[in-house]
């Protein structure tokens, strides 16, 4: 791996890159750095569904057992419920073992800090440093001073308290709920019910050989196709940790992550709620958001891709509202983290209160047109400086005009670049020029 973490946890396809030993190597190293304040440090892991799962979770837990260390073992559980948990706990740190909406076989480490937040990028530093030293110089206890694993089977309900406790009665509403055969199984349905809505479940079954395969938030056509079929008010489609939302209206059109913060943040701000009256999102999202905001007397603050940056910004500027595009939602006067069923309660609790239909609301978001190309590559370093790309972008930055945006990343968990072109063109024409910079890269970076 050429670097242990990326912008959202350590990645990488189970058994080859992300291996027993380099989990069991992680949880010694986490152990020891984030329980140093205390005599006795508790850690809380909790994994998707994915096969690989159980493999790194005995791994992990052994690490940090084998410095002293208890693990409270959550079983299949969401992302955001284990960052919950952390604080809930009062544990020293928590692990999710889950590669969110990656391919069934790939996993992932993400390690939330006791506050419930994710790990800051020193820290992340630190527990690298010490993986690459050649020497393990981390105390190995005996007897007694072993720490244990312990398997906490009612972590579950807390959470699904603490979701219904930010939520209004959804009496009245008629969904369809996709989970990609990942951890929103396990709650999702109960936690709806719960509130009152009439629920309709697909792809609800745990299932590591199917998570994410043609459903959840990264794959939305059965999910569309059902909602129309049976009438539905709405869908919502989770991915496979459950901390991003997207969601269908009643006619089968896709709600995505810009369309659900600008309804939201527009609630809001009705409500003199909306902190400082910002809301945060990443450069991805759509200038269609500026244009809302304006109306509304809003700003729209941008940063980097990653929901940590977004919650960076928040967290310094005390915003309360900010997310992306693919629907990883942050609610920070509720959570830590994207929180996809606490995002879905927000949405619907909207929907509710206005009596409204989803399609209507989202209306309101006038998109610039907008296209994103993935491409794979070998290798994602020195791209920047590679004149044959940087020349076909100062191109296409000229054609797009006043109010074209073009950008350019490679992502940070897969060998992949995505290109982003937006401007008041025709999408053919977008696509075009997406494509064709899109294959430099690629030429460049093989």
């Amino acid at each position: 791996m050429e670097k242990l973490f990326g912008t959202d946890g350590i990645r990488g396809v189970a058994n080859r890159d992300l291996t027993p030993e380099l989990a069991y190597k992680i949880g010694r190293i986490a152990a020891w750095m984030l329980g140093r304040d205390t005599e006795y440090p508790l850690f809380v892991i909790g994994r998707d569904t994915r096969l690989s799962g159980t493999m790194l979770e005995g791994s992990l837990t052994a690490g940090i057992n084998s410095v002293g260390g208890g693990v409270r073992l959550l079983g299949v559980i969401s992302t955001p419920a284990v960052a919950y948990l952390t604080r809930y706990l009062n544990a020293s740190a928590g692990v999710v073992i889950s590669a969110s909406h990656n391919p069934i076989e790939d996993n992932g480490l993400k390690i939330f800090y006791s506050t419930g937040f994710k790990l800051p990028d020193s820290l992340e530093e630190e527990i690298e440093k010490y993986y690459r030293q050649e020497t393990d110089e981390i105390p190995r206890p005996e007897g007694s001073e072993l720490g244990q694993a312990i398997h906490d089977g009612e972590a579950a309900q807390r959470y699904l308290e603490h979701l219904k406790n930010n939520s209004s009665s959804l009496e009245g509403l008629s969904l369809v709920v996709d989970c990609a055969h990942g951890a929103a199984c396990r709650v999702a349905g109960e936690l709806l019910l719960q509130l009152g809505a009439k629920v309709k479940m697909i792809h609800d079954e745990p299932d590591g050989n199917r998570i994410n395969v043609d459903c959840g938030a990264t794959d939305t056509a059965d999910l569309q196709s059902e909602v129309v079929a049976v009438g539905a008010s709405l869908g919502l489609a989770f991915d496979g940790d459950a901390d991003r939302l997207i969601a269908v209206d009643a006619n089968g059109e896709i709600v995505d992550g810009d369309a659900i913060m600008a309804i939201c943040a527009v609630d809001l701000a009705e409500k003199n709620k909306l902190k400082h009256n910002p809301l945060v999102a990443t450069v991805m999202s759509n200038g269609g958001l500026d244009i809302l905001a304006e109306k509304h007397g809003l700003k729209v603050v941008r940063t980097k891709v990653g929901d940590r940056y977004v919650l960076e910004k928040m967290i310094e500027d005390g915003y309360n509202l900010g997310g992306e595009q693919s629907g990883h939602i942050i609610f920070s006067d509720h959570a830590t983290t994207g929180d996809g069923l606490l995002t879905a309660l927000k949405l619907l609790n909207v929907v509710q209160e206005k009596q409204q239909p989803l399609s209507e609301l989202a209306s309101h978001l006038e998109r610039l047109p907008q296209v994103l190309v993935n491409k794979k590559v070998k290798t994602k370093e020195g791209w920047d400086e590679n004149k044959r790309i940087t020349d076909a972008i100062n191109k296409i930055e000229q054609d797009l005009g006043k109010r074209g945006r073009i950008l350019v990343r490679p992502s940070g968990t897969e060998a992949k670049f995505r290109v982003m072109l937006e401007a008041s063109l025709s999408e053919d024409k977008l696509k075009e020029y997406a494509h064709s910079l899109a294959d430099i890269i690629a030429e460049e970076q093989s």
